[in-house]
Formats: structure tokens, C-alpha cells, sequence
């Protein structure tokens, strides 16, 4: 039975966005930074998700309020790359309902007029953060270059990733985020505006996924298959160079803060817990999620779901 004619014309889902869209609408500076900056006193990123508590050895306080703070850092950089897609998509795709269904055409434009504002946001938080924080932080993927490369994929892969990383940022929000009452109340802040939104993203996200997977045949979903093991691939490798430079900015501003110094086998360590934080962070706790597993398991076959369950296995498993 296709589902088509049901996904094309659910306006009242749609409709539900867009009124949730203009209840919640909220203003960078009015309503989130208010004229505050960031507490360099207090952690960014909590425990759960920085995964501090995995090194094996100690760090100090303020240790380990530096690693929250550079994982922190990336944390809001990593969203304003992910936008950058995002936005560049779903306006991609709006297309389908311009002389159509004009509330889902409205859901999608308000969709990608919010992620182009929380673009804006993280790009602002990247310039408040960075006077606070000891000098030589670097984040290496170049958002430009990113989205090219994922939306050279199918449209059914990028918007499988693209739900993932939805459904992740509402997972860390109220699973981790939401809970801690130790991290800087302006941080913490930032993700809670982030939430309101994403929330009614991940749920057109999901729509549009499968609209578009109703349009596929088989051989075409089993090509897409494979480009999203390779989406996950390439947002892996993005992994791997951020938690290299993060671990030794990371070791150098410990030195330049606190006069500690580690030795080789504890900056291995140190690289080891950032890379399994960012795996975590980016792609486990989404591939994860049960309403993820539950979509995409209902388009794909067994032979599918293995392949992308060996795909995952090398970045899940412990190193």
C-alpha cells in the first residue's frame, strides 16, 4: 500500500507546524542572549555528553570545566554546519508544494527561515565564546564545503541524516541539557530556544522523508541505502578531525591555564574520550533514537538494516 496521497496531503500536520511555528517564534537577542555573556566559570556541555567521566584519570575542576567548555564550543559550531544543509535542502524540496499544498509549502519556508536565524545565532555564540576561552581553537570543516558534498546525495539519504540529526538534537536536549542545573544558564539557554523549534522540524523532516521515500523503487532505495552509510561516513570523518584538534587544543590550554601537563598516554586517552564523545554526540545517539530506527525501519529491508548496522559497528565500538 503506497503513502503517498497520505503524506502529500496531510495538511492538518503540517498546519499544526505552522501554528506552533508562530506561538513559539522567538528573537535571538530579545529572547535568548538578552545582553548576557557566557560564564567561563561554569561548564557548557554536560557530563553525559562531553563523557569526561570516561578518561581514566583524574582532571581537575577546572580541567574539567575546559573540556566541557571546548566541547561546548564545537557543540555550537557542529549546528551551524549542520544548518547550512539543512536550510539548503528543505528550501530545495519546498518546491514539490509550490503549486501545491500551500500550508506545507508555509511549514517548510518557516522550517528553513528558523534554521537560517539559528545559523546566525551559533555564528554570533562562536564570537562570544572565543575572547573567554585561551587562544588556538580551530574548527576545521568548512560548513560550505560540507553541504556540498552531502547534497551531491540522494535526497531520501540526506534527509534520512537530516532526521537523525533532528531527533538527536531533541535527545540531548532533554535527556542531558534540559536536567543539568550546573552549566552556564546563557548556554543552556541557547538550547532551549534551539529545542522549541527543532522539535516541529523533526517532525516535517520525517513528512518530507517519507513523501520521498514513496517515490523510490526498489533498486533506488537500496542506492540510497548506501549513500547514507556514506553520509554517516563522511560526518564520522568530520568526527575524527574535530576531536583531534579539540583533544590537543584541549592539552595546550591546559598547560597555558593551569600549568598541567599530560603525558602521552593520557593525551591518547584524551583523544580517545573526545572522538567517542563526538561519535556519541553525532551519530550514535541519533541512529539510536527510537522513532529514527522505527522510520527507517519501516522502508528498508533486513539486508539494508545489516549493512548499515556493520557500518556503525567500527564507530561504535570501544577504542
Amino acid at each position: 500500500m503506497s503513502h503517498v496521497a497520505e503524506h502529500t496531503t496531510d495538511t492538518a500536520r503540517y498546519a499544526k507546524c505552522v501554528e506552533v511555528s508562530k506561538r513559539i517564534r522567538w528573537d535571538t537577542d530579545r529572547d535568548v542572549i538578552r545582553g548576557r555573556g557566557f560564564d567561563f566559570g561554569k561548564k557548557f556541555l554536560p557530563d553525559g555528553l562531553s563523557k569526561v567521566g570516561q578518561l581514566p584519570f583524574a582532571l581537575s575542576p577546572a580541567e574539567q570545566r575546559l573540556f566541557s567548555q571546548v566541547q561546548g564550543r564545537t557543540y555550537a559550531n557542529m549546528f551551524a554546519l549542520v544548518e547550512r544543509f539543512i536550510s539548503a535542502k528543505v528550501l530545495e524540496i519546498s518546491r514539490h508544494h509550490w503549486l501545491g499544498d500551500q500550508v506545507a509549502l508555509e511549514a517548510l519556508v518557516r522550517l528553513t527561515d528558523e534554521e537560517l536565524k539559528h545559523q546566525e545565532m551559533f555564528r554570533r555564540l562562536e564570537t562570544m565564546m572565543a575572547p573567554g576561552m585561551p587562544a588556538g581553537y580551530r574548527f576545521w570543516p568548512q560548513p560550505d564545503d560540507v553541504a556540498q558534498a552531502v547534497l551531491g546525495a540522494s535526497t531520501w539519504a540526506v534527509l534520512a541524516l537530516v532526521c537523525d540529526i533532528e531527533l538527536f538534537s531533541q535527545a540531548h536536549y532533554r535527556s542531558s541539557i534540559e536536567p543539568e542545573t550546573q552549566i552556564d544558564p546563557l548556554w543552556k539557554d541557547v538550547f532551549l530556544f534551539h529545542w522549541k523549534e527543532e522539535s516541529q522540524h523533526a517532525i516535517l523532516d520525517e513528512m518530507e522523508w517519507l513523501r520521498e521515500n514513496d517515490k523510490l523503487d526498489a533498486a533506488e532505495r537500496d542506492r540510497a541505502v548506501d549513500e547514507l552509510i556514506g553520509l554517516v561516513a563522511a560526518v564520522d570523518g568530520i568526527c575524527q578531525l574535530q576531536a583531534k584538534a579539540d583533544a590537543g587544543y584541549f592539552v595546550q590550554a591546559a598547560a597555558q591555564t593551569a600549568g598541567r601537563s599530560f603525558d602521552g598516554e593520557q593525551q591518547q586517552a584524551i583523544h580517545r574520550t573526545m572522538l567517542a564523545a563526538y561519535r556519541w554526540q553525532y551519530i550514535l545517539s541519533g541512529v539510536q533514537d527510537p522513532r529514527f530506527l522505527e522510520v527507517l525501519g519501516s522502508m528498508i529491508d533486513a539486508a539494508q538494516g545489516a549493512r548499515i548496522q556493520a557500518a556503525l559497528a567500527p564507530i561504535a565500538a570501544p577504542h
